[in-house]
């Protein structure tokens, strides 16, 4: 990459200058010497021995790295029940909400209800999805979810009772009492599938874990809370997880500042081959007085049919060091999940990471998952200015006529490798 570099410098100078000029010749032997930086050794999937040899080489050459500053206004530690580890959870009780016989029936009434109506599904909400007694209890569990501990599981639809299209009803209207406003995920979709897709579609065509039985690294979506709604887990693995991001904070905030400070600097976002090639923002925010973390490994490494682009600037030795760092201390802080078939898991995802293990599906025990992307804009946190116009984009660019709901598996052009045109 490095010579491709020097080489497009050395035809530029060459193209500007007459090569009959005297001066060419000192000018391109200075071109040949400029040192062009280089993507760092870094891959999707993160190697712990790696990561901790770049950290104890990169304190060797700088060993005032540990004494940085915070960056101006973040806080030296938060508190708050947003910061927790895992073994803070003793048993799944203080974040599963069971569903009892009654609630059930509410539920399906309230289906029935919306079926009644005959109105497009972008239709559903609060008040065409009537649930007067487990509504309430949602909205409580909504507030946990923005200003508690950011997380619970709602257990469980019987989901075989029900064909696909009355499932994604349920759970659609279920969610709009924990945040109203569906996102879109890919063009006029609002709702997307996690399944895998490797033994149906060709590698290239794949651009994130989503579609593989791949462990999936700690990561955020976008948007302001993620629903995934379990239509079916796997014969094995695939256990989903997630973490504080704001205990990971407290972490380096007091060991690593400068990682803080690597964070909330601008990084190049990999457009893949979009217009523009790529976008810079922060990962960190300090904004209303909550730290917001929004990141996707693959988007600074690649992934399968998506590799890093070639002609977009590198990350740094430093966003690389950082890049692991929220990875392992994600994984040294998480709580694995129970994920059983017909429960839905709502996260912050502004305060929670998530990611999920390997796995293995059988032919008669495959993954899939259903995800919805919400917001509360009663209880929503304020947006970071970086990050409004892509909010604007999700939550307010189409009217519920123009909802989709797809059925089937869909990969998102955002998640599509080299054959995007592939169907």
């Amino acid at each position: 990459m490095a010579a491709v570099a020097v080489q497009h410098v050395t035809d530029a100078l060459k193209n500007t200058l007459h090569l009959s000029s005297p001066k060419v010749e000192p000018t391109l032997e200075k071109a040949k010497n400029v040192v062009v930086p280089k993507q760092p050794d870094i891959e999707y999937h993160p190697h712990e021995d790696q990561w901790k040899a770049r950290t104890a080489k990169r304190l060797a050459e700088d060993p005032s790295l540990p004494n940085t500053p915070l960056p101006e206004g973040f806080p030296k530690s938060l508190d708050s029940p947003l910061v927790w580890q895992g073994s803070d959870w003793k048993e799944e009780k203080e974040w599963v909400y069971e569903l009892n016989a009654d609630q059930l029936k509410e539920i399906d009434d309230a289906l029935k209800h919306f079926r009644g109506l005959d109105k497009p599904l972008g239709y559903i909400s609060t008040e065409t999805f009537p649930l007067p007694t487990v509504g309430p209890i949602l909205a409580d569990l909504s507030r946990e979810i923005h200003t508690g501990r950011g997380f619970f599981v709602l257990r469980t639809i019987p989901v075989d009772s029900y064909t696909r299209e009355e499932n994604a009803i349920i759970y659609a209207g279920v969610s709009s009492y924990v945040g109203a406003l569906r996102a879109v995920q890919d063009g006029k979709s609002v709702i997307a599938h996690i399944k895998d897709l490797s033994q149906t579609h060709p590698a290239n065509i794949i651009g994130a874990p989503a579609y593989t039985t791949d462990k999936q690294v700690y990561h955020t979506d976008a948007g302001d809370i993620i629903a995934l709604f379990a239509l079916e887990t796997a014969a094995e693995g695939g256990t989903s997880r997630i973490s504080s991001s704001w205990k990971v904070y407290n972490e380096l905030a007091e060991t690593r500042p400068d990682l803080i400070k690597t964070l909330s600097d601008p990084w190049p976002l990999d457009g893949f081959g979009g217009d523009p090639a790529y976008t810079t923002r922060p990962l960190l925010f300090y904004h209303d007085s909550r730290i917001i973390i929004q990141y996707a490994r693959r988007l600074f490494t690649g992934f399968l049919g998506l590799p890093r682009s070639a002609n977009i600037p590198p990350i740094t030795e430093a966003q690389a060091e950082a890049l692991d760092a929220l990875h392992f201390l994600g994984e040294k802080y998480a709580l694995g999940l129970n994920f059983q078939k017909g429960d839905i898991q709502y996260i912050n995802n502004l305060s929670v990471f998530h990611a999920r293990d390997a796995f293995t599906d059988t032919p008669d025990k495959t993954r899939h998952l259903l995800r919805l992307w919400l917001r509360n804009e009663e209880l929503a946190w304020k947006t970071p200015k970086e990050l409004e116009a892509n909010w604007k984009r999700l939550y307010y660019s189409i009217t519920a006529d123009e909802q989709r709901f797809p059925l089937e598996v869909e990969i998102r052009q955002a998640s599509r490798g080299g054959g995007a045109k592939y169907s």
